[in-house]
């Protein structure tokens, strides 16, 4: 079986390419799972072959990518609109990264949008491989009517429905394909000497020889060529198959491709996992590739056994069913693989780094609806982040809720679907609570004496304590100068204890840091004193102090990269200024050919404001990573609102 992926922006046709892919020579057989990854099965000249048919939004890259990893072509899917043309950026970049061979389709060309020179050249900023055209459309006043292949000179004219009829070339498109072949020509020739040497000699070399040479250099990756058509009308899908059955590398290309990005012995690459999913009363269900011989029901792979080995298409398990190298195929019970995986029979190879997925951007608190779904909840997101690495499961620091990391709204949608759908637990969302402290902006000294008197033993501790601001970032420090022994040497961690429960919570509710705490003179009672005395007394005193020391409110800012199509960097420095940040600088994406990398520090607060503005301004398309870089004063108007909301009930930060 041979596997290829279709991928690209929303809107672009994919899953109606896949369908007359699959059905121009027989019925194809298809199957879905939760997140959007459709499965055709076909069949087309005398070979079995998979479709994977990524989801569109862009939220949902991260299965696109999977995708890849067990693919040995893809087929991007871009629209015929030059101004769209930045839509296919993030898919570009993935290809690139993963080495997957690519065939560009530009698809709907019934609409015209524009020209196909510009469409090209649009995107060219964007792919860090030459884009080789390989058809041009031939018009008759704005429509497109039919195409020229540019290798064998033959023209053909679509028919509705049926396959496209062959036409001499139309005198009106002869210029245009002239100067078309001849730049094919000389692109091809920087990767074959032969064809350079036939061209410097002014010699027509043969269709059969660049249709070699064509083949060769896509299975090599070293270029994109490019087709077009209309796939709603079945127009060039003939000559898409083909190009895919004759030039995409066979399976034994992937499994070297893998081993050597996983630094794996080839001989023993077995399998890749790159999809899974849970299903009602069946449980985890794993989409593998098979790399090499050997699989079937029971046998070791990753270091245990396989489960049940299923058809895709009607999830029916066989034991007899043995997969040959390259066929797709589903497996359940197998709990043990992880996806994406590079697998050998005794283990598990973690897959390449270019299938990490985006930093998630939109933080969500997920709240059941009933209390004794609490602990389901818990059990069932730690499943569903196995299967889907777009998604981070983590704790909410100040209320231990069960705080969601998703790629953006598509995404949170679809996860409260499923744990709907597929687990019966209902969720509503909340935004998590910012993480606000607060300090002191001067010095205080202050005198307390603890002394309780119950019948029998009782309490006393006097302290002396000076109370003080510490530079930005130190934290809680505390020292002692007392003389004389007016307090023990072993009561003195119990005064540090006490002060540090006090910097628990200060004069606005928050949590104090960075403050310094010197225990300087004091007193004790040889029969009533005690360390819980010392450590109640240092407690109330540094409260005490705390609330003369003049309370300042800190927010956290976090140090943002921010990564987007260098078009849109223009609105970003407007944006974060919006957002009360700061811009540090940018750079190239020396990565990603087209894309730019931001620097900025941004208030914590704003975030999620960012993430929104982020998926306005570049169409959903820019992500930002962020790491904690420290906190700042905050003052004013917005500072008592957060107070004021903080010492509401149910508020907690």
């Amino acid at each position: 079986m041979r596997c290829f992926t279709v991928l690209g922006p929303s809107q672009t046709g994919k899953s109606t390419v896949v369908e007359k892919l699959g059905s121009l020579e027989g019925a194809p057989r298809k199957s879905s799972s939760p997140y959007g990854l459709n499965l055709t099965e076909f069949t087309f000249g005398n070979e079995a072959w998979c479709a994977l048919d990524a989801p569109g939004p862009n939220e949902a890259l991260a299965h696109a990518q999977h995708a890849l990893l067990a693919s040995d072509a893809c087929i991007l899917c871009v629209s015929s609109a030059p101004e769209e043309a930045v839509l296919a950026a993030p898919y570009l970049r993935v290809i690139a990264a993963s080495e997957t061979p690519c065939i560009l389709f530009v698809n709907r060309m019934d609409e015209p949008r524009g020209r196909l020179r510009d469409v090209i050249a649009a995107l060219q900023d964007y792919a860090s491989h030459t884009l080789l055209l390989r058809q041009i459309p031939i018009r008759e006043g704005d429509r497109v009517i039919g195409s020229c292949d540019l290798i064998s000179e033959r023209a053909w004219r679509y028919r509705e429905g049926q396959t496209s009829a062959l036409i001499a070339i139309p005198e009106s498109a002869a210029e245009r394909e002239h100067e078309a072949r001849s730049e094919l020509l000389e692109q091809l020739s920087e990767f074959d000497d032969w064809l350079l040497e036939e061209l410097i000699e002014d010699r027509e070399p043969p269709s059969d020889a660049l249709y070699a040479i064509s083949s060769r250099i896509l299975r090599e990756n070293r270029i994109i060529p490019v087709l077009i058509g209309a796939a709603s009308h079945g127009n060039g899908m003939m000559r898409l198959m083909k190009a895919l059955r004759h030039e995409a590398p066979p399976v034994g290309v992937l499994r070297q491709r893998l081993a050597g990005a996983g630094n794996v012995n080839e001989n023993k690459l077995t399998a890749v996992t790159f999809h899974a999913y849970h299903r009602q009363n069946v449980g985890k269900t794993v989409l593998v590739r098979a790399l090499g011989e050997g699989l079937r029901q029971g046998a070791s792979l990753g270091g245990s056994n396989l489960g049940a080995v299923q058809h895709l298409a009607n999830g029916k398990s066989n034991s007899a069913v043995v997969p040959a190298p390259g066929d797709v195929f589903a497996t359940v019970k197998s709990d043990h693989l992880p996806v994406p995986s590079l697998l050998t029979s005794g283990a598990v190879v973690a897959p390449p780094e270019w299938t990490e997925p985006p930093t998630p951007m939109l933080e969500r608190i997920l709240v059941p609806g009933s209390e004794r779904d609490e602990n389901k909840l818990s059990e069932t997101l730690a499943k569903l982040s196995e299967t889907d690495r777009g998604l981070t499961v983590l704790q909410e620091e100040s209320t231990g809720a069960h705080l969601v990391c998703v790629q953006g709204p598509v995404h949170l949608r679809d996860l409260c679907r499923t744990l709907s759908d597929v687990f019966h637990i209902d969720v509503t969302d909340r935004a998590p609570s910012p993480i606000y402290r607060e300090t002191i902006a001067k010095p205080s000294e202050v005198h307390y004496r603890h002394r309780k008197q119950t019948g029998g033993a009782g309490q006393f501790a006097d302290v002396k304590l000076s109370i003080r601001p510490n530079e930005r970032g130190r934290g809680f420090t505390f020292g002692e100068t007392v003389k004389g022994g007016v307090v023990p040497r072993n009561y003195i961690p119990a005064v540090e204890a006490g002060a540090r429960e006090a910097m628990e919570k200060g004069p606005l509710g928050f949590k104090v840091i960075d403050v310094g705490v010197t225990l300087y003179d004091g007193q004790h009672h040889a029969v009533d004193s005690s360390e819980h005395a010392f450590r109640t007394a240092s407690k109330m005193g540094v409260r005490q102090a705390l609330s003369e020391g003049a309370a300042v409110l800190m927010q956290p800012v976090f140090r943002s990269e921010i990564h987007i199509p260098s078009i849109y960097s223009g609105s970003l420095v407007q944006i974060v200024s919006a957002l009360k940040g700061q811009v540090l600088g940018f750079d190239r994406d020396e990565t990603a050919k087209g894309w730019d990398i931001f620097r900025a520090l941004i208030p914590g607060g704003a975030l999620d404001d960012l993430a929104r503005a982020l998926r306005s301004a570049t169409q959903g398309i820019g992500y930002f990573s962020k790491t904690f870089d420290h906190f700042e004063e905050l003052y004013g108007k917005e500072a008592d609102a957060i107070v004021r909301a903080h010492e509401e009930p149910g508020v907690a930060h």
